[in-house]
This record gives structure tokens, sequence and C-alpha cells, in this order.
């Protein structure tokens, strides 16, 4: 099964969230209330991009990069627009 990396925004905190998932409508669903400790102070969250990958440590790697880089400029720097 595949894998997405998946890039959340709150306007809430001007802030990014990256993580990897194998049913992403579910897991914005736990985001969104409040069910992730380390997002729930930060709902609404709104996906911005979506990522597929065939494998969890292609999409481990692939998080671990973006998270590397920041968010923001992945996005920009793969011109996914911010």
């Amino acid at each position: 099964m595949d894998y997405v990396v998946y890039i959340l925004y709150s306007e809430k905190r001007s802030r990014y969230y990256v993580g990897q998932t194998q049913d992403i409508d579910d897991r914005l669903i736990r985001h969104n209330n409040g069910l992730v400790k380390s997002t729930k102070s930060r709902a609404p969250w709104t996906l911005k991009v979506t990522i597929l990958v065939e494998t969890r440590s292609e999409a481990l790697l692939l998080e671990k990069r973006i998270k590397k880089r920041g968010a923001k400029r992945y996005l920009e720097d793969n011109q996914f627009g911010v």
C-alpha cells in the first residue's frame, strides 16, 4: 500500500506541519479534532500538499528532508506555492 507525505498549514498560528500516513483522510480528521498531541493547539489545519510514495521508508526519508529544509521553503522550492 502507498504512503502519503503531507504538509498541513495552520492559519491560527501561521505554522506548517509535515507528516506521513497511509490514510490521509483519517489523519487530517485526527489533526483537526485535537487527537494528535503535537498539533491540537493549532487546529484547524488545511491540507497544502500530498506526495505519494511507494514505501514507508521513502515516506520517512522525504518527511525528514522536508523538515530539514523547512516546509515553507520546500513548498517554494518545488513550486507548490505558499
